[in-house]
């Protein structure tokens, strides 16, 4: 049962209205998450600014894809994993990718797996790399900036991850297909 009210255009508040219209219009629907987050104009407009910017960063849409599904199955999100899911078929990322970030499985690409690491190091230790982690992210090929656009891309994955966990969003109709749950997930 959804325990955050799941607005509508018509019944959101002002200033979040015109936001859910540009989802809409985006995505041929309001997802269930920009429904919550409409409660709180702020929070929507951060989110979908913040989507924008991550999605407009140096990565590629694989690596996008290592940085929020790493992030999802961390989080254990029942929403965002499915809807990440389809996202990345909808960008055309390799399911091999995909499955092994659902399953918690090394990926083949050893950058990309570099990426997973250097995001769970950032995720579980809340921000604190030693140098050794830096160094081995930046001899797989990343820099600094990568290292700031992962925090860009947790920043965006915690308003949507932690709304979740408190909403209990359900799964919108697209992604219910790609359903997924963390094994012995905390809380869930």
């Amino acid at each position: 049962m959804t325990t955050l009210k799941i607005h509508n255009i018509e019944t959101a508040p002002e200033g979040s209205k015109e936001l859910l219209e540009q989802s809409n219009k985006a995505n041929g629907m309001i997802p269930g998450l920009h429904g919550v987050l409409a409660g709180a104009p702020g929070i929507l407009e951060a989110y979908q600014t913040i989507h924008k910017l991550f999605t407009n960063s140096s990565f590629d849409k694989e690596e996008l894809t290592v940085v929020w599904q790493t992030i999802n199955v961390e989080h254990a999100c029942h929403y965002c994993v499915p809807a990440h899911t389809g996202i990345a078929k909808m960008m055309k990322v390799d399911d091999d990718i995909t499955d092994a970030l659902r399953n918690e499985t090394p990926l083949e690409n050893p950058k990309l797996e570099a990426l997973r690491n250097m995001t769970l190091t950032i995720v579980r230790n809340r921000g604190h790399v030693n140098s050794e982690d830096l160094q081995a992210f930046y001899a797989a090929g990343y820099g600094e900036r990568q290292v700031l656009e992962i925090i860009l891309g947790l920043s965006q994955k915690v308003i949507s991850n932690y709304t979740n966990h408190i909403a209990n969003t359900p799964v919108d109709a697209p992604f219910q297909k790609f359903a997924w749950e963390k094994e012995n997930a905390e809380g869930v």
